[in-house]
This record gives structure tokens, sequence and C-alpha cells, in this order.
């Protein structure tokens, strides 16, 4: 049977996000199908030649793992529900260097993919499925067969050899082993499927262990692709084994930058809380005042002092009163604070006496600033007028003039 050892276990596990019974439109088939009873012979033994090809956009598929797939575009849900039809649920799927959903270029695949038994076809959105299937077996291409309607392959496929393994072999095994480990130490998101990978390491299967611990790495498309396209044993077992351990470090990397993080936030919200319940204990025994209270305080004294009007007091204690519901971290608490200093600052009810001297203003015009005598006729004009009728209705004067005449 072709379920057997880690692929039964590791399909188990993918199957069930899709345990619940059969819906209207969905398609199943089991992987007894293929196989007769009385021989009970393996589905990879008896693979035919040609093969539709399906392209992946993000990378490629491995053999011996089940495992669920989205197709969307029209041409490759029409594809799939024909082989589903006709063609006993097995496909090729094929890497795309450059994707199109609905015009897959054939030129653009790569030459090795995987023959693929779909398990169970899912209708899950206009022009798109969901596929649950096994990866079977390595291919390469021979030759194109046909292009329209649907793209087909006249395939060769790849087995790995049966005989026993050598000690470097084995050393190679026991080295993944041990990084497939200490990755699990550091990135948990994959403890569940690394577990079942790792209590099913089969030394004396080293082809399809490197290819189920394939399936779960994260590198990216080209690096997964040149393990697929690795057909020697011993180069695909150093080539995976150096792919671990590039994402062994960059794990070690993530979860140091996460410590930092989580280190400093954890330290600001210590040092939040002992603050805040060093407020509170002051407060009980009446030490003393709290920050934001003294502060607001000596505002008000400020602001008491001044002779304010009425509308300006009232604008006032409308913002104390607000300051004191704010806390010192918000930054309107800032804004507000600024807001009455500057009104704190202003010279409320000072006024100084009126010099009522036409020809002392003149002196001081000229001491002060020279030239523009045009903008000293206006300004000295403007005070006439104001000594004349005995009060200011208002009137703004815009005075403009060259740098460096103040």
């Amino acid at each position: 049977m072709v379920a057997q050892g880690l692929s039964a276990i590791t399909f188990t596990k993918a199957f069930q996000m899709s345990s619940d019974p059969l819906q209207e439109n969905e398609i199943e088939f089991t992987l007894d199908e293929q196989v007769d009873n009385k021989q009970l012979q393996a589905v990879e033994d008896v693979l035919p030649t040609h093969l539709n090809i399906l392209p992946l956009a993000q990378r490629p598929v491995f053999p011996g793992l089940a495992l669920p797939m989205t197709f969307s575009g029209k041409q490759n849900v029409a594809a799939i529900k024909q082989i589903a039809e006709k063609e006993q649920g097995l496909v090729g799927l094929v890497l795309a260097k450059e994707y199109d959903q609905n015009e897959p270029d054939e030129s653009e695949l790569y030459e090795v993919g995987t023959a693929f038994k779909i398990l169970r076809i899912t209708p899950i959105a206009p022009e798109t499925v969901q596929v649950i299937g096994q990866g079977l077996k390595r291919f390469r291409k021979r030759k194109v067969v046909l292009v329209k309607p649907a793209l087909r392959w006249e395939v060769d496929y790849h087995s790995d050899p049966k005989t026993k393994i050598g000690p470097e072999l084995r050393a190679y095994m026991m080295a993944i082993s041990s990084e497939i480990k200490s990755l699990l130490q550091l990135n948990p998101l994959f403890q569940e499927q690394v577990n079942l990978v790792v209590s099913q390491l089969n030394y004396e299967a080293p082809g399809r262990t490197i290819d189920v611990i394939s399936n779960l790495l994260s590198a990216d498309s080209e690096q997964l692709q040149g393990l697929l396209e690795t057909f020697d044993l011993h180069e695909r077992a150093n080539l995976l084994l150096r792919l671990i351990k590039e994402e062994l470090e960059v794990a070690r990397i993530q979860k140091k930058i996460q410590d930092q993080i989580s280190e400093t936030v954890n330290q600001q919200q210590k040092e939040f809380f002992l603050r805040q319940q060093l407020e509170a204990i002051k407060k009980e025994l009446g030490i003393e005042k709290d920050d934001k209270e003294s502060e607001v305080e000596k505002l008000e004294h400020k602001l008491a002092e001044k002779e304010l009007p009425e509308e300006a007091l009232k604008v006032v204690k409308e913002e104390l009163n607000k300051l004191r519901t704010l806390s010192v971290q918000s930054p309107e608490f800032n804004v507000t604070r600024s807001y009455l200093e500057l009104i704190a600052e202003l010279p409320w009810g000072a006024y100084s006496e009126d010099i009522e001297d036409i020809k002392r203003a003149r002196v001081v015009l000229d001491q002060d600033h020279y030239g523009l005598e045009d903008v000293k006729e206006l300004i000295l004009e403007f005070l006439s007028t104001v000594i004349k009728r005995g009060k200011i209705a208002g009137s703004i004067i815009c005075l403009v003039g060259p740098p460096g005449v103040g």
C-alpha cells in the first residue's frame, strides 16, 4: 500500500482539515483505487508515462507527503475536474518560474516535478478549488505531448535506490535529525509536524525521509526546486542539511530579536506598574502629592495671581479640570499643560502709561529704525489719531520692511 510509514501519518494529519462528510460538488478518491487487491501493488509502481501538468506558483511538492492545496483560475479548475474524471486523479505538479494562473506558459515550467494523487476536490470559491492529495514520485519531462486544451507531458520517473545505505549517508541522516530537533526548540510553530517527522525518521529509507522534511522547510522556491531536482541521495542529503542550517540560523536571529523586544516591553511594564503602586502608597500615607497634582496646583496658583477677565477665567477652569483627569503619559496632557503655561505667562492686568507726545515718538522711531520714512509717517499718523480720539478702536497696522531695519 502506498500510505505507509511516515506518509500515512502525515496524510492523516493533513486530511483532518477536510474529514467532514462530502458536500455537494465534492469529489473523493482513495489510494486503493489504483491497487490490485490480489497483488497489493503500490500506486507508484503503476504510474502512467503520460501526465497532465498543473503549474505551481510558490513552491514545489515533494513525494511522500499528503497535503491540502488551492488552485485558482478557470483553466486550472477545468483541468483538475478533467483529471478527476478521466485520469484517476493522477496529475503532474511542476513549479513555474513565472506564474500566470489564466495563461500558464509551458516554457516557464521547470522540467522536474512530482506525480500527485488527488484524493479530494472541494470548490471553495468561484474558479477556486481546494485539493487534498499525496505526492508520489519524482519525474523528469521527456517531451511535450499536448499543449491545448490541457498541457500534457511524457515523463520518466525516478526511484531512489533500495540498497542498504552506507555509513556516510547514515551520518547525514543523523545530522539532519539533530538539526531538525534544534530547529524545533527555536521555532515551535511547526512543533506538531516536526515531531511527527522526527518520530518517523527511517534511516533505511533516507530518500522518503528527506523528501518529507523538505516539504516542511520555508526556503525559497529555487532552493526547494534544487532539492527536488537532486536525484543523488548523498547530494540531496547534503543540500537538505545546508538548508536546515540556514533555517536554523534565521530562527536563532528571530528568537534573539523577539527576546530583546519582549525584555524591553516587560521592563517598561514593570516600571509602569511600580510607579503606579508607589503613587498609590504615597497618596494613602499622605507622604507627598504625586507629580501631576503638584504641577496642576502650581499652574493654578500662577493663574490665580493673574487678573483674568471672566471669559478667560472660565476657559482656564475648564482646562485645569481636564488636566486633572488626563494621564501624564497622554499626549493631550502636554498640550493642555503648555496651553495653560502660556496663559499664565501673559501680562494679564498689567498696563503701561501711554505717553501722548508725537515729537518724542518721532525721536524714538529715528533712533531705533533706519530709513523707512513712509512707515514712520504711517505710525505717527496712527498715534495722532489715537491721541485726538482718546481710544484705539481695534486698529491693526501691518509693517513691512527689508531685513536689518529693525
